[in-house]
């Protein structure tokens, strides 16, 4: 069987609950909200790798390595042996990639991938790692949000060294 967290995909995405940013109190929080259902064709749940690869864009050799080191645990497979994915899997590697995106490293998210396997008495172990990388996530926004602040500063160097009047010199 596939793993998947346990939320439901088939209802449209809603804003969750806001939680104040550290250092303000009632910071909206726009990360909060439920992500959009994957876009599938209606009835289907069984698809092929050429098919997860356009869905995705992984790419082929990704998948397998996915299934290889545990972070896509069980695939089902044809008669013919060749990978056969559903829309449970599309949701996971839809999760994956978010996780990809926040800096997890791979080692974690097959940890992750372990606990959610082991059921509902690692979910306070699940919730620490996703909290531990909330605050990896948290930390590099502030450091990209210093890092614009000096671009924005630099830029609006250049553009009033443009405007300024040229100097003649006495």
């Amino acid at each position: 069987m596939t793993v998947i967290d346990g939320t439901s995909r088939s209802t449209p995405a809603t804003t969750a609950p806001t939680r104040p940013t550290p250092g303000t109190a009632s910071a909206v929080d726009a990360c909060r909200a439920a992500p959009e259902p994957h876009p599938r064709p209606t009835g289907r749940d069984s698809y092929t790798i050429s098919e997860v690869v356009a869905y995705t864009g992984l790419t082929a050799h990704t998948l397998r390595w996915y299934e290889r080191i545990g972070l896509m645990p069980h695939v089902d497979r044809s008669h013919t042996g060749q990978r056969r994915f559903t829309n449970r899997d599309l949701d996971w590697l839809a999760f994956v990639g978010k996780l990809r995106l926040t800096g997890m490293p791979v080692a974690d998210m097959v940890r992750y991938a372990e606990l959610l396997r082991e059921g509902e008495s690692t979910f306070e172990a699940r919730q620490e790692l996703l909290e531990a990388t909330r605050r990896d996530v948290i930390a590099r926004i502030a450091e990209l949000h210093d890092t614009l602040a000096v671009l924005d500063h630099k830029i609006d160097f250049y553009a009033g060294a443009r405007r300024a009047p040229e100097r003649h010199s006495a």
